[in-house]
């Protein structure tokens, strides 16, 4: 009867249910200005619509909206109240919920749990622990919020003294007990609450699993994990990522492959494990099958590229990732930015820098010290010192960037007048300060300079010189030509020289024809690092240049026996975004037939010019290099060879070489840039070399 007496009403109620619903639905979606339009739309709006647009704008973070409806509404009920407390909860504002709920007209266990998740969310424990002490009564979820902020605070002793209190357990207690327990390796606690429990649901038995794989208990999560009633795609993971941590790869990889569903963080560590054992072409198959992708996704992809040293791989998986509107995350723009600095690939450098300012995160100081060192392996010292100088507070590693930088470009009086202006800003310089300064000093044949900073390293600026700085002065004293007195320099240490040492010595003692030390130097060497090739190589080209071919073969016996190997010289040079790689006078280049046209026309210009190719370099470092007709092969050539063919006039050619540029290469390369009228950049693996108009930035003193 009372329907047909009151079929309007009904029908209002119906409607307002109808829209409650639709306002829930919309702001769930995000779509609030949806929500907001039914709201306005009813005719009668009810209390319980009121606090449904109310918490829908709390749910997408637009608390001051919330709080203006909420002003507004015409009643209140204690629903009404909760919303608001527990919206600045969720939004992070525990200050304005605190100020609600201390004038709140009545409160229910529902208000006091609300408040205490919001302290125990924003890690006031001090706080949570207070309230809950007051609460007039408790339920099982205000325990329940209680015991996971004590867990999340690393109190587990206390977290177990309140669970042995509870009245009531349910399942998320007694797993948030197993979580406490199993962070802090107390497993066997963890267990028996696990066996006790009465039910356990999938999230009990995962917490379990992982519990186990945390703490490198990986073969007992394994038997877990088998009698798992029911596994969903977290447990798999935690299984998975159990094997990947402790390096068990193919347990791994076979467990990868039996995964009924395989998400995307699963994706992600089975790449990563990969990686760390070596598989790169495995995890990119892995990669390369994903259906979906995320930001941690290509991270991974480009962190095993990284570590397996795969730098043009990185380069080209950047490129993809810019074709497919992939946004780099901050990690994976460190990342890159590193690689393009390794292989000077400017372009690609200049696009990550360009992302980096979008996204704000240039104001960074590491970051910028990041931006400098690319723009200073990169050739581009103008660009790495305009980072340099935008910056109003500088930290030590910033002034230790554009100090080193300089030192590699041969500008030592720059370098010394940064180091001033550091030390005069209040920056007190550390022990790599001073390998940047000494380097200078070793780079420009500042000798009295070198002694002057060396010695008051530890007066003046209180750093206790180091081997590094030792074996800066043994470079310093032997590039200009003071081999005894080097020699002398290492006696006079007071530890143990060690590797780098003797090898700066090794190397003066190349550059003036000093065969008794070099054979010393050559032995410790050899004694501190037999399986470096680098001073047999140096030793037999010691042995060459003074005809002692016996001695020179004797060392080729030797090195053959104990299987050592040398790293084969090459160079790059980035044309058209893609990176070129030259290895002596190979013929993998699919250009090489005009490359080899355009070497022969670049030795009549030179031959015209005075030109003569030295024979005293072909026994430099690579085995290719070792005869006299190959000079014109030398990768470095090569290389600028096809800058030539390819860059526009005007445009510097760039190169880089992973070993040092051998003589006749930079007496060659000085010639091509007079005759050609082309700025070339050479990066070698100690220095740059600026060749303009016939000279070098170095002064031919390198």
């Amino acid at each position: 009867m009372q329907f047909l007496l009151n079929p309007h009403r009904t029908h209002c109620s119906s409607i307002a249910i109808s829209a409650n619903s639709k306002i829930s639905h919309f702001s769930r979606l995000g779509q609030i200005e949806n929500a907001r339009t039914v709201f306005d739309e009813l005719p009668n709006k009810t209390i319980v619509s009121w606090n449904s647009i109310i918490a829908g704008y709390f749910q997408n973070r637009q608390p001051v909206k919330a709080c203006q409806l909420f002003d507004s509404m015409p009643e209140r009920n204690l629903i009404s109240w909760n919303n608001l407390v527990s919206g600045y909860v969720k939004n992070g504002m525990i200050n304005e919920a605190r100020k609600v709920f201390d004038i709140m007209p009545e409160r229910n266990v529902v208000s006091w749990t609300a408040m205490v998740r919001g302290y125990v969310q924003e890690g006031i424990m001090s706080e949570a622990e207070k309230l809950f002490l007051q609460m007039p009564e408790r339920n099982v979820v205000s325990w329940t919020v209680m015991l996971g902020g004590l867990i999340r605070d690393c109190r587990v002793d206390d977290a177990r003294r309140l669970y042995d209190m509870m009245p009531e357990k349910d399942v998320v207690a007694r797993t948030n007990m197993i979580l406490g327990f199993c962070q802090a390796g107390q497993l066997e606690e963890a267990r028996e609450i696990f066996d006790e429990m009465p039910k356990k649901n999938v999230f009990s038995w995962t917490t379990m699993i992982s519990g186990y794989v945390h703490n490198n208990k990986v073969d007992i999560a394994r038997k877990l994990f088998e009698v798992m009633p029911e596994k969903n795609e977290v447990s798999w993971t935690a299984m998975l990522m159990g094997y990947t941590q402790c390096g068990r790869i193919q347990d791994a990889w076979e467990l990868f492959q039996a995964m009924p569903v395989k998400s995307v963080v699963a994706c992600n560590a089975m790449i990563l494990g990969l990686g760390r054992n070596g598989e790169a072409k495995k995890a990119r198959d892995v990669f390369d099958q994903m259906w979906e992708k995320d930001d941690a996704t290509w991270s991974a992809m480009i962190k095993v590229y990284e570590r397996k040293g795969s730098v043009l791989k990185v380069i080209d998986l950047f490129s993809l990732m810019q074709s497919e509107g992939v946004r780099l995350n901050f990690p994976s723009l460190i990342s890159v930015l590193s690689v393009c600095a390794s292989l000077a690939s400017l372009d690609h450098g200049r696009q990550i820098h360009a992302q980096l300012v979008r996204h704000q995160f240039d104001f960074d100081v590491y970051v910028a010290s990041v931006l400098i060192t690319m723009y200073i392996k990169c050739g581009d010292l103008m660009k790495a010192k305009q980072v340099f100088d935008r910056f109003p507070s500088k930290d030590i590693v910033m002034w230790n960037s554009i100090i080193t930088g300089y030192a590699q470009h041969g500008l030592g009086e720059e370098a010394f007048q940064v180091f001033h202006e550091m030390f005069s800003s209040g920056v007190m310089p550390d022990d790599v300060t001073f390998v940047g300064v000494l380097s200078a000093c070793s780079y420009t044949g500042k000798v009295q300079e070198g002694r002057t900073f060396f010695e008051s390293m530890k007066s003046k600026y209180l750093v206790e010189p180091n081997t590094a700085h030792y074996a800066c002065m043994v470079d310093l004293l032997g590039r200009a030509g003071q081999v005894s007195e080097a020699m002398k320099f290492i006696e006079s240490m007071p530890t143990e020289p060690d590797a780098i040492v003797w090898g700066s010595l090794l190397g003066a003692c190349r550059i003036h024809s000093k065969l008794d030390l070099a054979e010393v130097a050559a032995k410790k060497l050899v004694r501190l690092e037999p399986r470096n090739a680098g001073p047999y190589i140096l030793l037999s080209n010691i042995y060459a240049s003074q005809g002692r071919w016996r001695d020179v073969a004797e060392i080729r016996k030797k090195m053959k026996a104990i299987k050592v190997t040398k790293s084969p010289g090459c160079s790059w040079i980035k044309v058209e975004k893609k990176v070129h790689m030259f290895t002596g006078a190979g013929v993998s280049h699919p250009e090489h037939a005009v490359i080899m046209q355009m070497l022969e026309k670049l030795g009549g210009l030179l031959r015209e010019v005075g030109y003569c190719p030295d024979g005293s370099f072909v026994l430099h470092d690579v085995d290719d290099e070792e005869k006299v007709h190959s000079l014109r092969y030398h990768s470095e050539k090569m290389a600028v060879a096809y800058g030539l063919l390819k860059l526009p006039e005007g445009m510097p050619i760039r190169v880089m070489k992973n070993l040092r540029v051998c003589g006749d290469c930079h007496s060659a390369i000085k010639l091509i840039s007079k005759v050609t009228g082309r700025e070339i950049i050479l990066r070698d693996a100690n220095r740059f070399h600026h060749f303009k108009d016939g000279l070098c930035s170095c002064r031919d003193y390198w």
